[in-house]
């Protein structure tokens, strides 16, 4: 049986179901208290998780304040599917980089994960349900229960876009070291190979990317997606007339308003620790859930941010990694080394932070642009 934080009156009810990675988590949380926000007292938005999840939505939610909107936000949980090799709590893509295939496959396997999320969409009964793009069974969930799903796209349109004329062309077995993108609608896009996504490398030629996904898509009411027309809005018009979705909103970044920063987060060691920096001081670093760094890259890495002479915060979510003999002592209190989770959006907010060095990830540039801070 699902579990909800809280009982439900009449009110206009969604369900939100984000993928099991916290860069997913963050933006469909904010999203839920833009909504409660957008109709204070009648939208009643519930963040749908697996029980090691539920901590991030909360931690997003105090990151937005006791406010009417944020109270509003619940959150259901449903159980994480049982997985050979995985220990029993590791359900987000952050959490371990060893297990993180097993998560992600997982994640999207119909067989695994729909029966929870099915059941836990039925006994809610949502009026309306907001579904990550990953789990395009839900469109179908929604269309039985004759509510409108709209998919919630935490990447912008241009990646989308490259993402729908790369699917099914990206030979496995080529020695070419850059993939152009075939019939793409705009200026010709190459892509280095080592740069591409795991799913677009090793599919299977003429397998086409994640065609379920792009179904779902089309099923959908319409498509969320969290950028802002000023940031692509080339792409925004033509991911919105080629026809791959109904309708598409560009509603983004979902992470403002930005709190000041310390308002909730101030109990975090990384916070406490920037307000000890000055203005504009720190580099702050972080290569999110998927990037795959080497040991001698992390290595060079810490041997430049010690050279700099510059403040740091890194964040780094590297297994069984260690820096070189002595760099902890030599670096001292100019930096900080945060190991797994750390409250990125509260951190970009913070006045001391100056720079960011990140892999640009979607949802790390967002927020960066939306606390103003430049990327590197």
């Amino acid at each position: 049986m699902a579990s909800t934080e809280q009982e439900h009156g009449e009110k206009l009810r969604i369900l939100i179901v984000p993928f099991f990675a916290t860069s997913h988590i963050g933006p469909h949380t904010d999203l839920a208290v833009r909504l409660a926000a957008a109709r204070p007292g009648t939208v009643e938005p519930t963040v749908a998780v697996t029980p090691a999840n539920a901590s991030v939505v909360r931690s997003v939610l105090e990151r937005h304040g006791p406010s009417v909107a944020s109270l509003a936000v619940r959150i259901a949980t449903y159980p994480f599917p049982e997985v050979g090799g995985l220990p029993p709590g590791v359900e987000n893509l952050s959490a371990t980089g060893a297990d993180t295939w097993r998560i992600e496959a997982a994640a999207i396997d119909e067989a695994l994960t729909r029966p929870a999320q099915e059941a836990l969409v039925r006994e809610l009964s949502p009026d309306a349900v907001f579904t990550d793009v990953h789990f395009f069974w839900n469109s179908i969930i929604a269309g039985e229960l004759g509510v409108p799903c709209i998919t919630f796209s935490v990447i912008g349109p241009f990646s989308n876009l490259v993402m729908h004329h790369l699917g099914g062309t990206v030979d496995a077995d080529s020695d070419c070291q850059e993939v152009t993108v075939p019939n793409f609608p705009g200026p010709e896009i190459r892509i280095p190979r080592a740069e591409l996504p795991d799913f677009l490398r090793c599919q299977e030629k003429d397998h086409g990317f994640s065609s379920p996904i792009m179904a779902g898509q089309a099923r959908c009411f319409g498509v969320v997606v969290n950028t802002f027309m000023d940031l692509e809005s080339q792409y925004c018009e033509l991911y919105a007339r080629l026809g791959h979705v109904k309708r598409a909103y560009f509603v983004g970044p979902v992470s403002l308003p930005l709190p000041p920063a310390g308002a909730s987060a101030g109990e975090s060691p990384c916070i406490r620790w920037l307000g000890s920096k000055p203005r504009c001081s720190v580099v702050y670093v972080c290569f999110g859930t998927y990037a795959s760094i080497s040991g001698d890259q992390l290595r060079e890495l810490a041997l430049g941010l010690e050279s700099s002479g510059k403040p740091f915060l890194w964040v780094l979510r590297a297994e069984g990694w260690e820096p070189p003999a002595g760099w902890e002592e030599r670096v001292g209190k100019r930096g900080m080394l945060v190991r797994g989770w750390a409250p990125q959006t509260a951190i970009l907010a913070h006045p001391a932070v100056g720079a960011f060095l990140t892999h640009c990830g979607s949802s790390s540039l967002l927020e960066a642009a939306a606390a103003g801070v430049c990327r590197c």
